[in-house]
């Protein structure tokens, strides 16, 4: 049995292809604005849900995957962070959730930029 997917299920054109490339890297790139304007996180997990089913089977969606599952996660911490801010952990588990945000971000966009699915 293999350990690893295959992206072959649905063919796609190499217009298609690169059309979900670069719609994967503006929703990187949306992620990584909405710390400076945090309705472009809104944006991204709008276009991620839109766009999903156009990614099955191509190696983007293990990118939509990841973007997903960061988005989520990350809100799900900021809420117990700020909900704990009264009893000074939440600072901490804001930090951490900034810090974790960060590097799935910059992860994803290196596995974008070498052409290479997400470990999802």
């Amino acid at each position: 049995m293999n350990d690893y997917r295959t992206y072959d299920v649905v063919a796609k054109t190499p217009e298609q292809l690169a059309s979900l490339r670069r719609i994967t890297l503006v929703v990187y790139i949306l992620y990584a604005l909405s710390w400076l304007i945090g309705i472009s996180a809104i944006v991204a997990i709008v276009i991620n849900y839109v766009k999903r089913e156009d990614a099955a089977g191509t190696l983007y969606e293990s990118h939509f995957t990841w973007q997903i599952r960061t988005f989520w996660w990350a809100l799900l911490w900021c809420v117990v962070g700020v909900l704990s801010l009264v009893v000074l952990v939440g600072a901490v588990i804001l930090f951490a959730t900034a810090v974790w945000s960060i590097y799935r971000i910059v992860k994803g966009w290196l596995y974008w930029n070498d052409h290479k699915p997400m470990p999802v």
